[in-house]
């Protein structure tokens, strides 16, 4: 959007609807190449918004890369639509249910990425990489809370992968690192890279619910079925609190759809993990299972598998802050 004669950034963002206490830090992080002394504006200049800038202004070639790595903010109003670039183009258009979750802020960490592929499992003659799999089940999980409403920003991102539906998803390095930093060939710095992003976009958004969600696929013995478990730091409350209520929903899930299967899922602290330690929202690391696992892994190539966990996972979310 251009900037005119007297504008501030308060001004702009007001008058393109969106509030300036939630909205100011995100404006100043796209656009911070392009400001002037104390985050002013230059007269005449073009500013990204942080909201899908196609939808807002009806133009469908607003395609920037800081525009696709910045988290899609809706309009609040159940049936408007908005675009995502980074969802793909089958999963794009992204529809407003209700307002559930309006107010929230949620940072989505899948795990892993880059030059990191983390756990890999063998299928026939096919490689799975767990850093796909638990992007693809994030990127699902991200479109279906920004459905109801949520600020959603997705850590890692890759640009041009999307929501896919395929069985084997192919593996690659081009993953960044929230707005779209290189992931670091060492893993310190890996999380390092993903928390400071997480931790300056939580203090933007201060005062705002937020949350934190890092997910992953586990390794352990090939021979190991594995249920989905959940951790949080040991001084979290309300860590704890969004770790016990998702669970519950999984426990509730599997007792309808598989009720002659034992669910062994469970909640626990995991202070030392480096994303539970150093993140400052209340944060709940997520394993979905055993990416080296015969069993597991034919759960996993299903796509349809993959949008119910996300599914579960985004329910219960909701739980929680209703019950907040």
């Amino acid at each position: 959007m251009k900037a005119k004669v007297g504008d501030g950034v308060y001004l702009l963002l007001r008058r393109h609807g969106l509030d300036p206490t939630l909205h100011f830090g995100p404006f100043v992080e796209l656009n911070k190449d392009n400001l002037g002394k104390d985050n002013s504006l230059y007269s005449g200049r073009t500013y990204l918004l942080p909201i899908d800038a196609a939808t807002l202004a009806g133009n469908s070639g607003a395609n920037s890369a800081e525009a696709k790595a910045e988290a899609a903010v809706l309009k609040f109003v159940p049936g408007s639509t908005t675009n995502v670039p980074l969802f793909g183009e089958k999963y794009a258009r992204v529809e407003v249910q209700d307002q559930r979750l309006k107010g929230t802020v949620y940072y989505l960490v899948s795990g892993h990425g880059g030059p990191d592929p983390g756990a890999v499992g063998k299928y026939g003659p096919h490689l799975l990489a767990e850093d796909e799999y638990a992007y693809d089940v994030t990127i699902r999980l991200a479109r279906r809370l920004m459905q109801h409403g949520a600020t959603v920003y997705m850590i890692i991102q890759d640009k041009n992968d999307g929501i896919r539906d395929d069985a084997i998803l192919q593996m690659d390095r081009d993953e960044v690192n929230y707005p779209s930093d290189r992931i670091s060939l060492n893993q310190k710095e890996r999380l390092r890279q993903r928390t400071a992003a997480i931790n300056k976009l939580y203090a933007s958004h201060k005062g705002a619910y937020q949350r934190m969600l890092s997910i992953h696929v586990d390794s352990r013995s090939k021979s190991q079925n594995i249920d989905v478990f959940f951790y949080h730091h040991e001084n979290s409350a309300l860590g704890e609190k969004l770790a016990s209520t998702i669970h519950q929903t999984f426990t509730s899930k599997y007792s309808r759809h598989q009720p002659d299967r034992d669910y062994s899922g469970n909640v626990s602290q995991r202070s030392s993990l480096y994303v539970i330690k150093y993140s400052h929202p209340p944060t709940v690391f997520i394993e979905l299972g055993n990416i080296r696992n015969d069993l597991d892994q034919r759960r996993f190539v299903i796509a349809n598998n993959r949008q119910a966990l996300a599914n579960w996972i985004a329910e219960g979310v909701l739980a929680d802050y209703r019950a907040k």
